[in-house]
């Protein structure tokens, strides 16, 4: 087999496992929070995070890969930077509409093109660049016809769209720059993803939902759902770090959990300045969304 053909395997394999666990993650996360009332998204991801790491640190002593240092500011700028734009995005959630925020996430796309233009001068096909006009002129219908539309809202969505595109453009440009694979880079920058998010969660939980994670009666059964949607993180977290490193940031893109109908009418979020129930499970717990092909 050519190396051409274990590429693609590879490729079909990692995107395969990014849908897969992402709509297992999503069914598991959707019963969490909209059956079992487990509202506190952010501080869940934080947990995702240290379950991961947890988990690549055990295989790590079983030697599945080989631990491989390289520059700590990227790492540590990189980790961050995941942290912060994961609770942008819910604070985007929170202060916008749910369509306004579909459309936020949408807006990366066009985004992470421009930036790769303008500063890696890539190079996409006519294909994709149609396929983005569209994109574009759909974006604008629904922005201007958002009658939510506010300007904090929209300021949150601006900072998320940017962070989110470097934090993937970077976890593509670290692993070949530094030659590391997806789970190194996984394994080096979780620490300081779950501490950034595991100090802003209860905080930006309490904002978003106007309960006190703290405060919140755990059944075993909250807890049975809350372990395995942790246990799923690891392989969703992992296809995604996998996905990006093999493709692009273009042709991965992250498909949020959407609020359950349930929760929307029981918020009224923007009104009673409770900002409503943000179901964005990190990722980055992603579903592949666009699969655009790659032109260098």
């Amino acid at each position: 087999m050519g190396e051409g053909q274990r590429f693609q395997l590879g490729t079909v394999g990692a995107l395969s496992l990014s849908v897969i666990s992402s709509v297992s993650i999503v069914i598991c996360n959707k019963a969490l929070i909209s059956t079992l009332g487990f509202t506190f998204a952010t501080t869940l991801t934080s947990w995702h995070l240290l379950v991961t790491f947890c988990s690549l640190h055990v295989a790590l002593w079983l030697k599945f890969f080989e631990h491989k240092p390289f520059d700590s500011r990227a790492v540590m700028g990189f980790g961050i930077l995941n942290g912060i734009s994961i609770g942008l995005l819910n604070l985007s959630l929170g202060f916008n509409s749910v369509g306004f925020y579909q459309m936020t996430k949408l807006a990366i796309i066009p985004c992470t093109v421009l930036l790769e233009t303008l500063f890696f001068s890539k190079q996409f096909s006519k294909k994709v660049r149609f396929s983005l006009t569209i994109l574009l002129l759909g974006v604008g219908i629904a922005t201007v016809t958002d009658l939510q539309l506010n300007l904090l809202g929209s300021i949150l969505s601006l900072l998320a769209i940017i962070t989110t595109c470097v934090a993937q453009i970077m976890t593509n440009t670290i692993q070949k720059k530094f030659k590391v694979s997806s789970t190194q880079l996984l394994y080096q920058s979780c620490p300081y993803q779950a501490l950034i998010l595991f100090i802003i969660g209860p905080f930006l939980d309490a904002l978003l939902t106007n309960q006190n994670v703290f405060a919140f009666k755990y059944t075993n059964q909250v807890l049975a759902f809350i372990i395995l949607s942790c246990l799923i993180s690891v392989s969703v977290n992992f296809s995604t770090f996998l996905v990006i490193g093999k493709t692009s940031p273009v042709t991965y893109q992250p498909k949020p959990i959407e609020p359950s109908t349930q929760f929307s009418e029981k918020n009224e979020v923007l009104q009673n300045h409770q900002c409503g129930t943000q179901t964005r499970i990190y990722t980055r717990d992603y579903s592949v969304e666009s699969c655009f092909p790659d032109v260098n």
